[in-house]
């Protein structure tokens, strides 16, 4: 069942994205002085005793955009309207009635909306008077707000819920699974989100950067929700020009750590960078089930040598071997349900409990493999495990001494834990704790 939709509307820097944020109560968009910085649609869920909306921020209206994306981004703002039950139209009550906010009030009569105004930057009760003016724009009294100083985000809470009452608003479905899109700039990231959910949900350009707030887009599969997450382009920090870019790609890195499922996108143009290797270690000390999708296959020198390409991958990106390959063209959707599926796989890999008994005959057959190295301070030995979480699949062993078991013993555990169990292509969590004695 489809939410009730309630869209922010209103020109550049009139405080759209932190009202967003607000009433999500939690930040999703980037909040920054500079104009343009909201370009895609972003969107949450907002709930309040047992009833709920889609709130969608949206950048701003007649944004001059410093990349030459001011019609994509209009684009994206007119797809809002379109969707909208409810627009909250908001403007700033330190400017008065500006020219834009003339446009936008006749795009909204156009639509027929049903619209709420919202004056922002009211910080305190003598501005009050000043949204009087507002009234003009043919939307009746504005609702006087500071999101700065939370004045009256409860009321005007009241008043969305009120105008939606007679919506049916029950509690959305939960995700079965949550996929991040990371890469660098222009591997084709947002290409590959529109093409997983069949529509223009987020803007596309050559332009590297297009992308800024990490966007979730919901969509069904096979009766399933599933959550996929678009992302800034990742770049070296020293070449990070500005506090967007900064937030971009923090938002980016906080999107692998709540991902079920990352897939790390790379140009097949291009050869790896450090950039990329840096990324694949993060993805790898964060325990991410991860699928390496190689875009743009179809520009690579020699498309027919997959293998070729993945033994490079494994030689340069050796923290991920364990993740499986993909190859698709985004631009025509080639393999982009093949890569859905596969992350449908891993993700039932990694919330996979294996048996106690399985494990422990595992690790019986890993026990009795040769332990290379010098041992002055004695043997390793593992007299019991136990799996104790899901993504990832964690488990815990009980050993003689923890020091023991030194970081090659125990990628090697890992390795064969995974040849022999049904999580080859999940990273594996292992922990090493004394078993605990009794003194008499």
């Amino acid at each position: 069942m489809a939410l009730p939709v309630v869209a922010i509307i209103g020109r550049p820097n009139v405080g759209k994205s932190s009202l967003f944020n607000a009433l999500a109560g939690e930040m999703i968009s980037i909040v920054e002085p500079t104009a343009g910085v909201t370009r895609d649609r972003v969107s949450t869920f907002v709930g309040r005793n047992d009833r709920y909306f889609e709130l969608i921020d949206t950048g701003g209206y007649g944004v001059v955009d410093s990349d030459q994306l001011s019609e994509h981004i209009e684009q994206q703002i007119g797809t809002a309207i379109e969707s909208a039950n409810l627009v909250l139209f908001m403007v700033d009550i330190r400017d008065g009635i500006v020219p834009l906010d003339q446009t936008i009030a006749r795009l909204l009569r156009k639509h027929e909306l049903d619209v709420i105004g919202v004056a922002n930057k009211a910080d305190n009760a003598k501005m009050f008077p000043s949204a009087g003016e507002f009234s003009k724009l043919g939307f009746g009294e504005f609702l006087c707000i500071s999101v700065k100083n939370n004045l009256n985000k409860a009321v005007l809470l009241d008043q969305v819920l009120g105008r939606l009452e007679n919506l049916e608003s029950a509690k959305p479905a939960e995700p079965i699974m949550k996929i991040a899109i990371v890469g660098k700039r222009n591997t084709g990231k947002s290409t590959l989100v529109n093409a997983m959910v069949g529509s223009d949900r987020v803007i596309v350009s050559e332009t590297p950067g297009t992308t800024r707030d990490a966007v979730d887009v919901r969509f069904e599969k096979d009766g399933k929700t599933i959550i996929v997450i678009d992302t800034a382009g990742i770049r070296k920090k020293s070449k990070i020009a500005d506090s967007i870019e900064f937030y971009s790609t923090v938002r980016a890195t906080q999107s692998i750590r709540r991902a079920d499922v990352v897939l790390f996108m790379m140009d097949a143009t291009l050869p790896v960078s450090q950039v990329d290797k840096k990324l694949a270690r993060f993805i790898t000390d964060e325990y991410k089930s991860c699928i390496i999708v190689i875009n743009k296959w179809d520009l690579a020198k020699d498309s027919a040598a997959t293998g070729d390409y993945e033994d490079y991958l494994t030689k340069l990106l050796p923290v991920l071997k364990y993740a499986p390959i993909a190859f698709t063209t985004a631009t025509k959707a080639k393999n982009v349900q093949s890569v859905l599926d596969l992350a449908a796989d891993i993700f039932k890999q990694t919330t996979t409990w294996i048996p106690t008994a399985k494990l422990n005959k595992a690790f019986e057959m890993i026990k009795t493999e040769r332990v290379s190295g010098k041992r002055k301070a004695g043997w390793p030995k593992i007299y019991y495990t136990t799996q104790i979480a899901v993504n990832p699949v964690t488990i815990l062993m009980f050993v003689n001494k923890p020091d023991l078991f030194e970081e090659n013993y125990m990628r090697f555990i890992k390795g064969r834990l995974q040849s022999m169990l049904p999580i080859e292509e999940v990273p594996i969590r292992l922990l090493a704790r004394p078993r605990s004695t009794q003194k008499k």
